[in-house]
């Protein structure tokens, strides 16, 4: 015969247990957005970092400014060997439109940024200019942006706040507290 105990010993268990599953799921889901984000922004600075490496492999002055040339690839894990290899490549003139190219890239990273990044980030510093001269935890401005679900919704916060302050936009008021800047 099973003692009541050990019965409700049991139920407890179970029940420990479907809380946490609930809790782990919203934590799954959490972390598979800042996924998303995350790789969404590697794709953009990829592209704005290729454009950019692009640029800096057209030697400036080279060929004449009539002469067209056939396309470059993209730089390969091959192209970035120690040992050069000969190519018979003919590289293109140094344009204008390529920088402007490069700019458009980096515009289109910095909006993919700003999208998802700029947007905790901006909504921090909202906070910030709300509270005044206060000293407030990571943890009380998760809660006020409604980003207090779970740790990994929090130590996001906690990262923006840590890049705020390495970037000198809001103080360290200590441990674990953070303060806007006087103006």
């Amino acid at each position: 015969m099973v003692s009541e105990t050990h019965v409700h010993n049991v139920e407890l268990t179970a029940e420990s247990l479907q809380e946490d599953l609930a809790r782990l799921r919203v934590q799954k889901q959490a972390l598979e957005r800042e996924l998303a984000a995350v790789v969404a922004h590697l794709g953009s600075v990829q592209r704005a970092l290729s454009a950019l490496q692009a640029l800096m492999l057209e030697p400036a002055g080279a060929g004449a400014p009539g002469a067209t040339a056939p396309e470059t690839a993209a730089p390969t894990a091959a192209a970035t060997e120690v040992a050069p290899k000969p190519t018979t490549r003919v590289r293109r003139p140094k344009r204008r439109r390529g920088a402007e190219e490069a700019a458009a890239a980096a515009a289109a990273a910095d909006a993919d940024r700003q999208s998802g990044y700029g947007r905790l980030t901006e909504q921090i510093l909202e906070y910030f200019a709300t509270v005044g001269d206060s000293d407030v935890r990571a943890r009380d401005v998760a809660a006020a942006l409604g980003r207090d679900r779970d740790s990994g919704t929090i130590n996001a916060v906690r990262s923006t706040l840590d890049r705020l302050v390495g970037s000198s936009r809001i103080r360290r008021a200590g441990r674990g507290l953070y303060r806007a800047n006087g103006s």
